[in-house]
């Protein structure tokens, strides 16, 4: 899929709050994306730093774009696991999420992804998933 074509399944598949963190799809290939999440007043903590909760509505957006890019197609489906680990704060620079399909079956879809400063490339988060395929 094209990156116009990933970045018009935003506003056609995903929820309005969704649609607010303003993603925006900089690259894909046949197993993943990277997907960029600006930082803005809205999604900053305390000390500029970009809230747990944006990251994590960013990974599974950008998983589910990953399953997209691997299929040339949206396919319905539901997030089972969402393991996530935070490895250091974020501020002071947008986030870069990359998420990258390991596996995808008939009925599951298995997927990393790696969040990480768009200036320092540093990680920030890293996350395993599990989605089920509709």
């Amino acid at each position: 899929m094209s990156l116009d074509e990933l970045q018009a399944a935003l506003p056609a598949y995903f929820a309005p709050w969704v649609q607010a963190l303003d993603l925006r799809v900089e690259a894909a290939a046949a197993d993943g994306v990277l997907v960029r999440l600006p930082v803005t007043d809205q999604l900053a903590r305390t000390g500029g730093m970009l809230c747990g909760q944006a990251m994590l509505a960013a990974a599974d957006t950008a998983m589910v774009l990953a399953l997209m890019a691997q299929s040339g197609a949206f396919r319905p489906c539901t997030t089972v696991q969402l393991s996530t680990s935070f490895l250091r704060p974020l501020s002071g620079q947008d986030a870069l999420v990359e998420a990258r399909v390991l596996r995808a079956g008939k009925q599951l879809a298995f997927g990393e992804i790696d969040i990480r400063g768009a200036t320092d490339g540093r990680s920030a988060c890293r996350a395993s998933t599990t989605y089920a395929l509709l």
